[in-house]
């Protein structure tokens, strides 16, 4: 008799110890991670820097959300996004592939709105000594070659056209202009002195500590360099999408944006 109650007691014993394990496991199990919303952006090169900072402070406030940049020349990135690309947000340096994405009802236009705004410089090297104090100089002798945005997709590079024949002055510089594929190229061949001046925005020479800025493009030589964002119709991200177009017009980006040159638009 006491054998048979002393091996039900063991049998409990065991049962609750087991029991018991279970529950602690349960207790202790990690919880499952959570499931990232990611948000395909194509967003202008020359937004580069102030993006990469803004995605810091968004994702530390949004664990949720992870971003994803694709970065380019406006025109490469519109076609990308016609030819079927993943993209949640487009954000050009210039309306023109913002207008033709729109025409072909890529764009949901009631999110479309124009971010910052920018200025156009001539950049040199560091230890340049070529007096380049305006645009006309460029037609100096002793500038041999000069690197511009590609003229057919880079807002840039159509800026830089711009002015150059609003100033008359395009037909004596074509052809020692060095075409670049996106805007930070040129800056690269002006760093590495590849090429004696560049035309970029202000905001990619701020950006560097081995160019100089010698002129800025005469007011109303050029469009206004403005850059329109917004969701794209195809986003399936739609209420993730507008909330980081929102944020990005708060008073924390717009110190961000002015941090590297940006102006805010109106």
């Amino acid at each position: 008799m006491k054998t048979r109650l002393l091996s039900l007691l063991m049998a409990v014993f065991l049962i609750t110890s087991l029991l018991a394990g279970c529950s602690s496991e349960k207790q202790t199990a990690p919880a499952a991670p959570v499931q990232k919303i990611e948000m395909n952006i194509s967003a202008a090169v020359s937004l580069k820097d102030a993006l990469e900072e803004i995605q810091k402070n968004y994702e530390a406030k949004n664990p949720t959300i992870k971003l994803i940049y694709n970065l380019g020349a406006s025109g490469a990135l519109q076609k990308q996004i016609e030819q079927g690309a993943p993209a949640d947000i487009f954000m050009s340096a210039a309306p023109k592939q913002m207008n033709d994405l729109e025409a072909k009802n890529l764009v949901n236009k009631a999110t479309r709105k124009n971010l910052v705004e920018n200025k156009l410089v001539i950049i040199v090297p560091k230890s340049s000594t070529i007096a380049l104090t305006k645009y006309e100089d460029l037609t100096k002798d002793e500038v041999q070659k000069i690197s511009i945005g590609e003229t057919a997709s880079v807002p840039a590079g159509q800026y830089a056209q711009e002015v150059l024949k609003k100033l008359e002055i395009w037909d004596k510089v074509k052809d020692k202009a060095v075409l670049a594929k996106d805007v930070r190229t040129v800056l690269t061949y002006v760093e590495t002195g590849n090429v004696e001046a560049g035309i970029v925005y202000k905001t990619d020479a701020a950006s560097s500590d081995k160019v100089k800025i010698t002129a800025t493009a005469p007011e109303g030589s050029h469009q206004p360099i403005v850059y329109p964002v917004a969701v794209l119709s195809g986003t399936k991200q739609q209420k993730a999408a507008e909330d980081f177009l929102a944020y990005l017009s708060t008073p924390e980006c717009k110190v961000i944006f002015e941090k590297y040159g940006f102006t805010m638009s109106k």
